[in-house]
């Protein structure tokens, strides 16, 4: 299934760490009671620095996995490699299986130019969990195209292809250990003697049977001038399998195999190069020496495609996030609401381990866990913060556990970058109110006036708003309490008065004002009345005036000239005399003249005649 094509899918793995161009680094981390196996072979017929008559590969290869029926397989790797720039798609038991990631490599010889070698991977739990325990076989790895127009490969014995299953596996009677693995393409030839890698994401509590794995590609039993493997600076071994000399050279760890031609699938223990308190690891890799028998400089290829440590250590790994964040109108208060988490840990995170909140990188907050939060458990919280005016009303809330505050970490934990979560916040500040047109209305009694409160409306763009509602203070505006029941029959309290619009929008309102004012409008005088006590029309009615004009003057004359009656806003004349020779007296149907003098300035005083109907 050749693919001259390079396949390069990036993807994030559950502790954000994404896989670094070529460079090793950490690709998964398992905290719990966990180890690894690993399986393989190689499709090379034989060392090819050796038998130097073939440049083909195998068409397949197998190896059996057994894993006890102890352990529960939790994470299964499929890594396959070869000369050329990659096969992205090989069989595995009978399942094509497409990389998720392939890596490449360059040597550069100096008469065949660049010579490419690639590694790829995939995620293969699902199958080895339905499979489980068998012989696996590994097939379609298709090198043929590579060796036919690059006749370097084979010319400088470069030719290669093999593959390897990583198992992890959990046991309830394994201490409780971090499992990290790391995977990347780095090279070491004649050109790069020597090599560094640095480990880092590493806590070693305990460095009892601590343990370090590779994978590596092209190495030769029979160049190991110059080879060496460090660990901190001490060069590991694992004789007889693995000399001090000779680290990379065609061995097979877990099945003691030395006919893994081309290619290492090694353990080492290194319990005596680690030491508690260590977060990182050093390893260095060299290649490279003058042959004794020739008088030559030789180095041998190799080829590191992933390295797993496995080290004891019990400790708590602390993330949070950030939930919601509640803000207010009108307020610079938010209530923070989040949740800390000890996943993937193999310690309790202690009660009150310390939480900071910053706005734009100042400390406006702490607090701290309540609980002891056991190992995969999690706690919610809330807090509730007034943001300081220097902040900007748009800024970025970080909230930070195991933080005191200034920066400094309390807990010892498996990771500590993961202990952050960050939102970008809005504060609404205090709306502004805006000046609407008056409602002006007749005035019907005492400065009042029925009004339609929505017909204000029409001077808004309602599109811009959600819903409206009318308060006559602007505290029951703020408070969103006692708004205005019915606003299209709305009657004044007394006028002026200031009536207040809440406009709502999706995250705050704007307000709006305007003024109710009635005005005394000229009166309605009728012609005639009937006081005969049926409770209709019983008085000389003259609408718009009583409560209006409340100082006027009601002056009734009989048909004669004499005056008959004296009124004001407090006294109507219901047909009765109340001065002259008939005071006191009802008065006979019949026409009578009136003075209305309204005492007002912009009135005139009013004069006519009005008839009486018993």
């Amino acid at each position: 299934m050749q693919n001259r094509n390079l396949v390069l899918i990036l993807f994030m793995f559950f502790l954000h760490f994404g896989v670094k161009a070529q460079d090793i680094s950490i690709f998964q981390q398992f905290n719990g009671r966990y180890d690894y196996l690993a399986i393989g072979n190689t499709l090379n017929q034989a060392e090819n620095n050796i038998v130097q008559s073939f440049c083909e590969t195998l068409p397949s290869s197998q190896a059996n996995l057994n894993v006890d029926s102890y352990s529960t397989i939790v994470a299964a790797y499929l890594y396959w490699a070869g000369s050329g720039l990659g096969d992205t798609e090989v069989s595995f038991n009978g399942t094509q299986i497409n990389a998720e990631n392939t890596y490449n490599t360059i040597f550069t010889d100096p008469f065949f130019g660049d010579l490419n070698y690639f590694s790829c991977y995939a995620d293969v739990t699902n199958q080895i969990l339905a499979e489980g325990n068998t012989t696996y076989t590994l097939s379609d790895l298709d090198i043929t195209e590579t060796l036919a127009n690059n006749p370097g490969h084979c010319s400088r014995r470069t030719n290669f292809a093999g593959w390897s299953l990583y198992v992890i596996f959990e046991n309830n009677t394994l201490p409780l250990n971090q499992v990290n693995l790391f995977q990347g393409l780095e090279i070491i030839n004649r050109n790069v003697t020597e090599k560094i890698i640095l480990l880092e994401n590493v806590n070693v509590l305990d460095n009892d049977n601590a343990k370090i794995g590779f994978l590596a590609w092209e190495g030769d039993n029979a160049l190991n001038f110059g080879e060496s493997l460090s660990i901190n600076g001490t060069i590991i071994s694992n004789p007889p399998l693995n000399l001090a000399d000779n680290a990379f050279n065609g061995t097979n760890t877990f099945t003691n195999s030395t006919t893994f031609f081309n290619a290492d699938l090694d353990v080492y223990n290194i319990e005596n190069n680690i030491a508690i308190g260590d977060t990182q690891v050093e390893i260095k890799l060299t290649t490279g020496a003058i042959n004794p028998d020739t008088g030559i400089f030789s180095a041998d290829l190799i080829i590191i495609n992933n390295i797993i440590t496995v080290l004891n250590s019990q400790l708590p790994d602390a993330s949070i996030t950030i939930d919601t964040v509640d803000s207010s109108c009108a307020t610079r208060s938010i209530t923070v609401n989040y949740t800390v988490f000890n996943t993937n840990s193999t310690d309790t995170l202690p009660i009150n381990t310390p939480i900071a909140i910053y706005a734009e990188g100042q400390l406006i907050g702490q607090t701290e866990t309540e609980n002891n939060i056991p190992i995969n458990g999690s706690e919610n919280g809330t807090i509730s913060i007034e943001i300081p005016t220097i902040i900007p009303d748009i800024f970025l809330l970080d909230i930070v556990v195991d933080d005191d505050g200034f920066g400094n970490s309390t807990v010892i934990e498996i990771l500590e970058t993961n202990n952050h979560d960050e939102t970008q916040v809005i504060l609404f500040p205090e709306p502004t109110i805006s000046n609407l047109s008056n409602l002006e209305l007749c005035d019907i009694g005492f400065s009042t006036a029925l009004f339609n409160l929505n017909s204000i409306l029409l001077e808004i763009d309602e599109t811009s708003f959600l819903s409206f509602s009318f308060y006559e203070t602007l505290e029951d505006l703020e408070q969103n309490t006692n708004s205005i029941l019915n606003p299209e029959n709305y009657q004044s309290q007394t006028t002026p008065q200031t009536i207040y619009v809440r406009a709502e929008k999706n995250s705050c309102y704007d307000i709006f004002t305007f003024l109710l004012n009635t005005e005394k409008c000229p009166p309605y005088i009728p012609q005639g009345f009937s006081p005969n006590s049926d409770g209709y029309n019983d008085y000389f009615n003259i609408q718009g005036l009583y409560t209006i004009f409340q100082k006027h003057e009601l002056l009734i004359y009989s048909r004669y000239g004499n005056l008959i009656f004296k009124g004001n806003d407090n006294l109507k004349w219901y047909g009765i005399s109340n001065y002259g020779t008939n005071k006191g007296k009802l008065l006979p149907t019949g026409t009578y003249f009136y003075v209305l003098k309204l005492n007002h300035a912009n009135y005139r005083t009013y004069s006519g005649w009005v008839y009486l109907n018993r």
